[in-house]
Parts: C-alpha cells; sequence; structure tokens
C-alpha cells in the first residue's frame, strides 16, 4: 500500500498512514521501528502485519492513548481546525485543539475541508463520545475478533517521496555521558516537533562558548536539518542551520515555522528581478494596449486593506438593452484579476488584467458570458469596510473625506450605486448557489490588532464575515466556475481543476451516530441537506448560536481535502465534483499573484481564447504541478494556522488571564473539551487542575457526563456540584504557563448566587 504518512501520538512516536481512501480505519504503524525513518507527510510503502499483530480498539472513554497532535491541511477554501504549537512539544497533558475559521477572502470555497491526519478514534474521543458502545468479546486470540474491533497495523518498507522539509527548530544540550568519546564531538539537538528525531549535531557547529556555558543556550532556538538516519538508531545525524532567538518570541518562532515548512522568504534573485521592467515608472504600450478590451471608462476595487496583497475583484456596471428586459434593468459587470505588472491597482492608473464579464439581470440571470485581456484604470480603491458602509447606509450621502481619493471624471454617489447594484446580484445569486445545494460552514476566526512600533498583539477578535465578504465572494465563485468549465471544454486531457470529495464514510457514520443520540434531527444526505439543517435547526439566542458554533466544528470534521488536479489522470468525470460548492467543475483563476495554479489556469484560459500558443505539456507533467500546488497549499496554510496560534499564544502571556464563556465539546473521564466562544479556540480541561474534592464520570442514557464537586472557598460553606455535559455552557480562563507559548484553560467557579 502506499500513501501519505500522518502521525498520531508524538510522545509515543507513534503514526497513522490513511488507507483506504474509501473513509475506513486508518492503518496504524506503532513506533519509531516500524515508521522506518519516514516523517510526517512522506509518501511510504507500507507492508500490513498479521492479523494477530492488529491493533484492538478499545471501546471506553477513558482518556488515554486518545490525546494526538492534529496538523492540519486545510487549504484556504475550506474552514479548517488547527492546533496550538504548544500541543507539538509532547506534552500528553495537552492535546489542545485550536479552531479557527479559513476564511480566505479571495478565495471562498466554503465547505469545509477535514484535517487529514486526525485519528478517527481520536474524534470519537474529543467530541463524539457518547455511544453505549459495543464491548470488545473477551478472546484470547485478536485473530478471532471480528474486524470492526480490529485497526490493521504496518511497517513502512519505502519512502516514495519525502515530503517532510527534514528541517525543525529546536534546542542544543550536552550530552549526558561526559566520558565518552561523543561528547567530545557532538551536542543533542532536541526538536520542538517530538514527531522529528533527536539528532546528534557536531559541537564545531555551535556556538563557540556552548560547551563552556550550556545554560545560556537552553531558551534558544536552533534550526537543525536532518542529513542522516540510520536503520538500527533512534537518533538523526544533523547539521545546524542557525541560531534563531529566544524561544517564544515573534520573530525567530516566526523564521522557525516558515523553515520548517519550506517557505522560502529571501530576498528574490538578480535574476528573478531582471525579468521586471527596468525602466520606472512602467507604462503600457501601445501594442499591447491594442490587443486588449479597454474597461477603462469606470471600474473599482474593492479589497480588504491597503496592505492586503490580495485581489479583489473590480467591477463594471452599466446600462445595456437586451430582450425583453428594460435597459434601465440589465447590468453588466467584470471581474478582472491583474497581471503581474499590475498588482497595486492603486486608482488611477492603467493596469493589464484579464477578465470574465457577465451580462445579467437584477435578479441574478446570467445572459451572456465573455472572456478576454482587459486594461483597467481604477476610479476608487474600496476597502471591504467602505463597501459595507455603502450597503448598511444605502440613502446616505458621503462626503469625500470618509472614501478613498475617487477619479474627477466619476462621482461617489456613482460608485455608491455601482456597490449596491453588485450587492442586490449578489444576494440573488447566494440565495440560488444554496438552493441549489451549496454548503458553507462558517468557523470563528481570530484576527489581531498589532502594536505599530513593536509589531506585538495588543488586541484580538472573531472576524465578522459580512455582507462586503459575501459580494465579494459570490463573483468570485462565479468567475472560478466559469474560467473551469471554459478550459475543460477546450483542453478536456489538460485542463488543470480542483475537486473536493464527499466525507470520509466512518467519520460521517459517527457524527450521524451523535446527532441521533443527543436528538439533533440533522440531514446528512448531501451537502445542501447537511447546509439547510444546520442553518435551520436553531434559534438565534446565546445558547442556540453557541451550540451551533460546536457543530459547525464538529462538522468539519469528516470533510476531506480539496485538491487540484488535472483532468486527464481522472477518467470518472463524477470525480471532478467539488461537494462543498456542488458543482461539476470548479478551479483558481482569480488570484495568480498569490497561488501558481491561477497562473497555470491563465495560460489555459488565454490558449483556449487563442490569445496564446496551445499548451504543450503533457497531463502527466500537469499534474505533478497540480501535486506540487497541493503540498505548498498544504504548508502555507499550516504556517498560517501556527502563526495564528504563535500570536494568540503571546496575546495571552501579555495580555492575560483572559476570561471567557465557553461550551463543552466533549466528555472523557478525566478531563473535557471546550470550545472558547470569546476567541475561538478549543482547551482540554483536567478535573485534577480544578480545585475539586472529587469527580465522578457516568453514562447518563448515551450521554457521557462529569460531576464535578469544588471545594468551599471558605470552612463554613458547603461543596458546589455542578454538571458538565455535551453543550454545557461554562465560564473559562486562559492563563500562560512558564513554558513558552504554552497556555491552558481552567473552568471557573460555579456562581452560588440562586
Amino acid at each position: 500500500s502506499t500513501g501519505n504518512l500522518i502521525h498520531g501520538e508524538p510522545w509515543l512516536r507513534r503514526a497513522l498512514y490513511p488507507f483506504p481512501r474509501d473513509g475506513t480505519r486508518d492503518i496504524f504503524i506503532d513506533g519509531v521501528v516500524a515508521r522506518n525513518r519516514a516523517l510526517n507527510g512522506d509518501i511510504v510503502v507500507v507492508r500490513l502485519l498479521p492479523r494477530e499483530q492488529w491493533k484492538v480498539i478499545k471501546p471506553d472513554g477513558s482518556d488515554k492513548e486518545t490525546e494526538a497532535t492534529h496538523e492540519s491541511d486545510v487549504p484556504e477554501d475550506m474552514l479548517g481546525t488547527r492546533v496550538p504549537r504548544e500541543a507539538a512539544k509532547g506534552d500528553a497533558r495537552s492535546p489542545d485543539v485550536i479552531i479557527e475559521a479559513q476564511f480566505d477572502d479571495n478565495d471562498a470555497e466554503h465547505g469545509q475541508d477535514h484535517l487529514q491526519d486526525t485519528l478517527a478514534h481520536d474524534i470519537k474521543k474529543l467530541s463524539l463520545d457518547t455511544a453505549e458502545k459495543e464491548e470488545v468479546p473477551k478472546v484470547s486470540d485478536p485473530r478471532l475478533l471480528p474486524d470492526k474491533f480490529l485497526q490493521r497495523t504496518a511497517k513502512v518498507v519505502y519512502i516514495l517521496e519525502k515530503k517532510h522539509s527534514r528541517a525543525a527548530t529546536g534546542f542544543i544540550k550536552l550530552l549526558a555521558d561526559k566520558n565518552s568519546e561523543l561528547f567530545k564531538k557532538c551536542a543533542m539537538f532536541s526538536p520542538v516537533d517530538h514527531r522529528v528525531p533527536r539528532a546528534y549535531v557536531s559541537l564545531a557547529d555551535c556556538p563557540s562558548d556552548f560547551v563552556a556555558r550550556p545554560e545560556d543556550y537552553s531558551n534558544m532556538l536552533f534550526i537543525c536539518r536532518i542529513v542522516d538516519w540510520k536503520e538500527d538508531s533512534n537518533f538523526a545525524s544533523g547539521q545546524l542551520a542557525k541560531s534563531l532567538g529566544q524561544a517564544g518570541e515573534i520573530e525567530p518562532e516566526t523564521e522557525g515555522i516558515l523553515t520548517e515548512y519550506g517557505v522560502d522568504f529571501s530576498d528574490f534573485s538578480p535574476e528573478a528581478l531582471e525579468c521586471l521592467p527596468q525602466s520606472l515608472p512602467w507604462v503600457i504600450s501601445p501594442g499591447e494596449m491594442a490587443k486588449r478590451r479597454d474597461l477603462r471608462n469606470f471600474i473599482y476595487t474593492l479589497q480588504k486593506a491597503a496592505s492586503d496583497l490580495h485581489y479583489l475583484p473590480g467591477a463594471v456596471i452599466s446600462g445595456k438593452a437586451g430582450g425583453a428586459v428594460p435597459k434601465s434593468r440589465l447590468f453588466r459587470f467584470v471581474l478582472t484579476p491583474p497581471c503581474f505588472f499590475s498588482t497595486d491597482l492603486n486608482p488611477m492608473r492603467d493596469r493589464l488584467t484579464f477578465s470574465v464579464m457577465w451580462k445579467v439581470t437584477p435578479e441574478g440571470k446570467i445572459l451572456d458570458e465573455w472572456f478576454g485581456r482587459t486594461v483597467i484604470c481604477s476610479c476608487a480603491k474600496l476597502s471591504y469596510d467602505h463597501a459595507q458602509s455603502m450597503i448598511e447606509n444605502p440613502g446616505k450621502v458621503f462626503s469625500p473625506e470618509e472614501l478613498p481619493p475617487v477619479s474627477p471624471q466619476h462621482s461617489v454617489a456613482e460608485i455608491q450605486q455601482a456597490v449596491l447594484n453588485l450587492h442586490r446580484i449578489a444576494q440573488h445569486l447566494r440565495k440560488q448557489r444554496f438552493i441549489d445545494g451549496a454548503l458553507r460552514l462558517d468557523q470563528l476566526k481570530l484576527s489581531f490588532t498589532l502594536d505599530q512600533e513593536s509589531g506585538m498583539p495588543q488586541g484580538c477578535y472573531i472576524y465578522q464575515y459580512r455582507d462586503s465578504n459575501k459580494l465579494v465572494e459570490e463573483f468570485m465563485l462565479l468567475a472560478n466556475m466559469a474560467v473551469a468549465h471554459q478550459i475543460y471544454r477546450s483542453f478536456p486531457e489538460q485542463a488543470l481543476l480542483r475537486r473536493h470529495p464527499p466525507p470520509q464514510s466512518k467519520l460521517l457514520n459517527d457524527l450521524m451516530e451523535f446527532c441521533h443520540q443527543v436528538g439533533l434531527e440533522i440531514d446528512f444526505s448531501s451537502a445542501g441537506s447537511l447546509h439547510k439543517s444546520l442553518n435551520e435547526t436553531f434559534g438565534a439566542d446565546k445558547y442556540s448560536e453557541a451550540r451551533k458554533e460546536v457543530l459547525t466544528n464538529m462538522f468539519s470534521r469528516p470533510m476531506q481535502m480539496a485538491l487540484y488536479f488535472c483532468t486527464g489522470v481522472l477518467k470518472d468525470e463524477t470525480l471532478f465534483r467539488h461537494y462543498a460548492l456542488n458543482v461539476p467543475f470548479y478551479t483558481h483563476f482569480t488570484s495568480p499573484i498569490r497561488r501558481y495554479a491561477d497562473v497555470i489556469v491563465h495560460r489555459l484560459l488565454s490558449a483556449s481564447l487563442g490569445i496564446s500558443s496551445p499548451i504543450k505539456m503533457e497531463k502527466e507533467a500537469i499534474q505533478r504541478q497540480a501535486e506540487h500546488c497541493n503540498d505548498r497549499k498544504m504548508a502555507s496554510k499550516r504556517v498560517q494556522e501556527l502563526s495564528t496560534d504563535l500570536f494568540f499564544a503571546v496575546f495571552v502571556r501579555e495580555c492575560g488571564p483572559l476570561e471567557s464563556e465557553a461550551m463543552v465539546m466533549g466528555v472523557l473521564n478525566e478531563a473535557f473539551d471546550v470550545l472558547v466562544l470569546k476567541f475561538g479556540v478549543q482547551k482540554r480541561i483536567y478535573c485534577n487542575a480544578l480545585p475539586l474534592l472529587g469527580f465522578h464520570f457516568q453514562k447518563v442514557g448515551r450521554k457521557p457526563e462529569l460531576t464535578l464537586m469544588w471545594e468551599p472557598e471558605r470552612p463554613e460553606e458547603e461543596s458546589v456540584s455542578q454538571e458538565i455535559t455535551i453543550f454545557t455552557l461554562v465560564e473559562v480562563v486562559l492563563k500562560s504557563e512558564g513554558v513558552p507559548l504554552k497556555y491552558s484553560a481552567l473552568l471557573k467557579r460555579p456562581s452560588t448566587e440562586k
């Protein structure tokens, strides 16, 4: 069998390998020997072990062997679950998971991708452990057990492709045996991520005074690259690349994250810069202008913030007669990603773009479609806040001071009316999209305000997804779908599309069982039915909203990852579908300045229109590029998640303790998981960390329940009892600990007031 190696419990140095792809239970690789020097993400070949060596799955709700460190590979077109950097340090008492909405304002395929490496049984332990499990039959030989009680085990026999960067951040220390010859030559590198092996590094690569003053470097982060790992050794050989700085500080931690995930943040090479125009200011030549459709009459750009490098769509609004629709009620608009030389999209400057243009009715019915290369001159550069203000105040007369500079050829009133027109059309498009069966799972997304001088987080808040976001999302989805159809029609063997497989069947069945047990009527038959159930089941009160957030998180877990692929390598067209969007064809066209997949799609679109020469790449070569894009998207998303974890941990350290309401997501024997509603993070709370006289775990019907008996605050008071079960609302405190970037959640004592 072949597939990606993914990790389980890092402190036991275990790993899981997800095979087969039909949603059944993963294959378990137990220990560093069975892992055979493979690292997380590697594509490996495994040999199944005999049935008598398969793992017996324990059905109880025990906290033991369930605390995996979950590494996200969530792309931005879904919303994801992510872990704090602290959890990768191998502390068996802190398998915390942080939850963040991965809404990307430039790429809104909002269903939900699941962490492909989340353990199937861990998911049930973390949140779905409510069933009266069938007892494992008592037999002396595991081979006699039914398959449902067994998990296959295997050993890695070959690494097909090393996906892991073989770089890690960590600490150096002297070897324990001072009398050994190795002590005189090497130090021990201990990675922060315990899935990476410890490594011997040469003392010659260490700081000159390290041997004399090792304590000076006890909190110093280093980058180490694994250069060798012998088959018969638990330790690798490494080479120290550089010293980063003190652990827990933003700059060294950020550089470590980027290096570990192979993100090149160095300056562009002279060779690359030579490809840019050398004479500035750059202007569009008359020859180039003649090849393009002139859209400079009325274009405005809309983007998240002035510093946001992501391109968001320009729009053309104009009346045009057509058919029986009155001239005043027919609109024409265009979405235009910029070319490389045009990334700033500053107003009142000519810029090159590649456009999709539609003629639509006010109800969003598309009457005509056009693709082509264009030139624009934006009359205003609006932020989301500007557009949102116009949408919320349609009758307001905006003064020039309330908006960015506007071209003298156009008025603020014109721009405001254009925004309102687009908003109304987007509302119709969105309504129809969900009628047609799309799914969107909105999780809480944490955003930060930073000190302008130090760059330190000084505030955080849940990002608000508003009508201006939805406006942009609808037109981007529309453009991406339109381009997908165009390039697939033209190049059925070479089109680069994006597919989203349906949820993993086993995890989905677990979730269906859970909903049934807690009395929730959720229809899982399709993406659309799931969306409808989630949005129509709950009320608008605080408790209902919190419960919806918890379930949104749970519903994300069976969802698989969206992938780029070349159409020529998949013969079954039904596999092209995008589950969350519920459409047959989808791709990425709208962000070529930050995603290489979009560049390939632009080239395919250009060739399909006869603008450029035909694509000469074979389907196998395009598939290799698609796989590389998948790898880098996974890495970039993981870096984004870890960066958020880093900033939040620093924020807790600098501004904590932090208090918030939380809702219980899962109950175990000696702990329970909560979703911290104010910050969108998930934490595990341990009973033995609370001032309790005792606690008791039981099943009430089919639901797990913990009863906590709090110590009296004063001798004359009685003990306070507190029941903890799924969906219980509690008050928690997030508090920084002594270890860098580590924080814990503590349950606040319940009030005794009647």
